[in-house]
């Protein structure tokens, strides 16, 4: 179910939403509010996109954090009933391991599930790179089901 490739044939978007935001724990989380408060006026439903984003806004700023450099999410609506999120950071060389490689941590460790999170949540996720110095991390949620 989960696939690191894009799929090639999608409806064009029909809303798009964009924001910079600074490589900080505070800036990731706004972006999940930041969501929540977009699909809402958009009357779509919030909670599983609002986990994905705050995963993948995280990692933008722990891992993908360059001084200087902010991280872009990027929600858009494709037809009626899907849902791409995309949180794009400049650490290019620093990629995450991608659909289905992604390992369990330990019991004990206080992080490294986050990408467990959006692989249980997303339809289909992956890794996107380039161009230099770019990577974006994407998921894409079906709202129809």
């Amino acid at each position: 179910m989960n696939q690191g490739m894009v799929r090639t044939q999608r409806p064009a978007a029909s809303r798009t939403f964009t924001v910079l935001l600074s490589p900080t724990r505070r800036a990731a989380r706004l972006a999940r509010l930041l969501t929540v408060a977009r699909l809402g006026a958009w009357g779509l439903p919030s909670e599983s996109a609002a986990h994905i984003v705050a995963e993948l806004a995280a990692n933008a700023s722990v891992h993908g954090r360059v001084r200087g450099r902010d991280f872009r999410l990027h929600l858009a609506v494709h037809g009626e009933a899907l849902l791409r999120i995309e949180v794009a950071d400049t650490r290019g060389d620093s990629v995450p391991p991608g659909p289905g490689a992604v390992k369990a941590p330990e019991d004990d460790a206080e992080s490294g599930r986050g990408l467990l999170i959006v692989e249980a949540l997303a339809d289909h996720w992956g890794v996107a790179p380039g161009p230099v110095p770019l990577k974006t991390v994407w998921a894409e949620l079906d709202l129809a089901r």
